[in-house]
């Protein structure tokens, strides 16, 4: 029973990741279809609601398979010294190592979405600088988090 429930666990983070990421490339493509103006390295362009919506329902995505991931792999990575974590087992290390990159990646895709999805806000019809790619950035690093959320779930919740 608890592998069958380990399988779903995986599969349901796998699945929301997936989706976070095809959302944030949507949002690129219909950020795209936008007019814009563009002269050298400064743009002007209308926000895209459509872009705005699926950016948010991304990141939105990413945040809860991350949570998911973090309260269903348990709290057993405690390990606040060099010397406890050269004694920890391999597996553990490697739950370890897992998390540490399920948050940078979180940290940074995040913060893509974010930044991409601002710049779709109603209010935010602005000229500057181009600001390309950070919705289809982002998508491809929900797809990153969810192969290192599955292994960190995998190693956290395996016997050592």
């Amino acid at each position: 029973m608890v592998k069958i429930g380990g399988i779903f666990v995986c599969l349901l983070i796998v699945a929301m990741d997936i989706g976070a990421g095809i959302l944030g490339i949507e949002a690129e493509l219909e950020q795209n279809k936008v007019k814009q103006l563009r002269l050298w390295i400064f743009e002007c362009r209308e926000p895209s609601h459509p872009a705005f919506k699926l950016g948010l329902g991304a990141a939105a995505l990413l945040v809860l398979a991350h949570v998911i991931a973090n309260l269903l792999g348990g709290c057993n990575n405690c390990i606040c010294s060099q010397e406890e974590l050269q004694k920890a087992p391999p597996n553990r290390q490697l739950s370890l190592a897992c998390l540490v990159f399920t948050w940078v990646i979180l940290a940074v895709g995040l913060s893509m979405l974010v930044i991409g999805t601002w710049s779709n806000h109603k209010s935010r019809a602005s000229c500057g600088f181009t600001h390309h790619h950070f919705l289809s950035i982002g998508g491809i690093l929900c797809f990153v988090h969810g192969l290192f959320c599955v292994a960190y779930y995998i190693t956290a919740t395996s016997t050592d």
